[in-house]
């Protein structure tokens, strides 16, 4: 992810978004990284890059038991943060996460880059002015089988690894983003020999009545799409969900309407505008993405976890 965004971010520079630094875990992988992509600094530790005082904004793409630690490292050495998804383990990290960057009076977002894509912001808006009616029902999910290799990160519990928090976050993100948080959780799911949730699917209740199903696999094959109905059209969001471009709006005595939304690069400078915006107005959190709705997110997987009986090594 690390590469992907900082090649997304060479095409900004004109807007003033530098990459000044790399850190890793050792001097030489960082030293290789920058090479690759024409990064003036590197350093052979975390702790290097959150000291230096030329960098506004640290973006976080190391794994995910690792995003607190990161995250609380960098806010408390004076810098923003755009930490990747999940935004953490747990609520109890998050908000660590959240209070440690008010303390601070520092931005801090989650890198959920489907939130801010052309096709999702087309979306809320023709909910908003009521293209299909009273939202009645969301259904989504996907399905893939990662690598056989034993030592995948999917797979590994030290590393937050399980179908949850990889893929499906983005399906509980976007059901978010479009109904408003879940306020109760049904779930039903399947721990494999690695020790992570492996399968798992949700039923969640939202206000207004409105209710959302979601899946994800790590056991078998289909492409992440996602379907919403209002009480007067439907809108199928074409796969893949996390990255749509086409939309197809259905509507009683209509014939359906395929809408196209291309997006510019790879789709990750779109969440780097949004960072930009907002550090460049004095804001401290997202208001496309509160750091209230991310905790919320965070806690309804929290729930789906506890109802399937996965727990990370930290728990």
């Amino acid at each position: 992810m690390a590469a992907t965004f900082v090649d997304e971010l060479r095409d900004l520079e004109a807007l003033g978004i530098a990459v000044a630094a790399v850190g890793s875990r050792n001097l030489a992988t960082a030293e290789a990284f920058a090479a690759r992509h024409g990064i003036e600094r590197a350093y052979g530790s975390y702790g290097e890059l959150a000291m230096d005082t030329n960098i506004d904004v640290a973006y976080i793409a190391t794994p995910h038991t690792f995003h607190e630690a990161h995250t609380l490292l960098c806010l408390n050495s004076g810098k923003h943060v755009l930490c990747e998804k999940p935004f953490a383990i747990n609520a109890v990290q998050a908000d660590r996460m959240i209070e440690c960057a008010r303390v601070h009076g520092k931005f801090l977002m989650e890198a959920m880059w489907t939130r801010f894509l052309p096709a999702t912001t087309a979306i809320r808006e023709q909910i908003a002015c009521g293209t299909l009616g009273r939202i009645r029902l969301i259904v989504g999910g996907g399905a893939f089988l990662p690598s056989a290799q034993p030592n995948h990160y999917l797979l590994q519990r030290t590393l937050g690894g399980g179908a949850l928090l990889d893929a499906g976050i983005y399906f509980i993100s976007f059901v978010s983003g479009l109904i408003g948080s879940a306020l109760c959780v049904k779930a039903a799911g399947a721990i494999g020999p690695s020790g992570v949730d492996e399968q798992g699917e949700w039923l969640t209740l939202h206000a207004d009545g409105a209710h959302a199903i979601g899946y994800v696999s790590l056991r078998t094959r289909r492409a992440p799409d996602l379907e919403i109905m209002g009480e007067t059209g439907r809108m199928l969001v074409h796969a893949p969900v996390f990255c749509p471009t086409r939309l197809t709006l259905s509507r009683p005595d209509r014939s359906d309407e395929v809408q196209h939304y291309p997006v510019d690069g790879g789709g990750y400078r779109y969440q780097a505008l949004e960072v930009l915006h907002c550090v460049r107005h004095g804001l401290r959190e997202s208001p496309r993405l509160p750091l209230a709705e991310t905790r919320a997110v965070v806690a309804t997987m929290d729930e789906i976890r506890a109802q399937i009986g996965m727990r990370y090594c930290e728990e």
